[in-house]
């Protein structure tokens, strides 16, 4: 079985808003909220939730990214912890993985992730 990666920027807040010293991060927040979830609902072999430093997105709040071997990469962004986007995001990562090719078509994308996805990346060495 092929593994599919969900990246979380763990670095990301949202740059409009002063965070109160020692507050967690949105991206950490987002993350122990996956965790949390991912558990209930996916095996290990089937799904990855990977923190990484940063997406280099910082002006799009708090940022992820959904890849895997032969499937088209999504980046989601503005991402906030009180919308709770991890339940969202988790019903995305199963409709990715069921697809053969990756590809979900934006009826499908839970109404949270809708106003949230930012780019569909081809897959490399796909053709038009």
């Amino acid at each position: 079985m092929t593994k599919h990666t969900l990246f979380v920027c763990k670095s990301c807040h949202r740059s409009s808003e002063e965070r109160p010293e020692n507050a967690p991060l949105d991206g950490n927040i987002l993350l122990d909220q996956l965790n949390t979830l991912c558990g209930e609902q996916f095996h290990a072999d089937e799904l990855e939730i990977k923190p990484v430093e940063c997406l280099w997105a910082c002006s799009q709040g708090c940022v992820v990214s959904v890849s895997s071997h032969d499937k088209p990469t999504y980046l989601f962004v503005n991402l906030t912890p009180e919308e709770e986007p991890s339940a969202a995001l988790l019903e995305f990562m199963q409709l990715y993985i069921k697809s053969r090719k990756g590809a979900v078509v934006w009826e499908k994308l839970p109404e949270l992730l809708q106003s949230k996805i930012f780019a569909q990346i081809p897959p490399v060495g796909s053709q038009k």
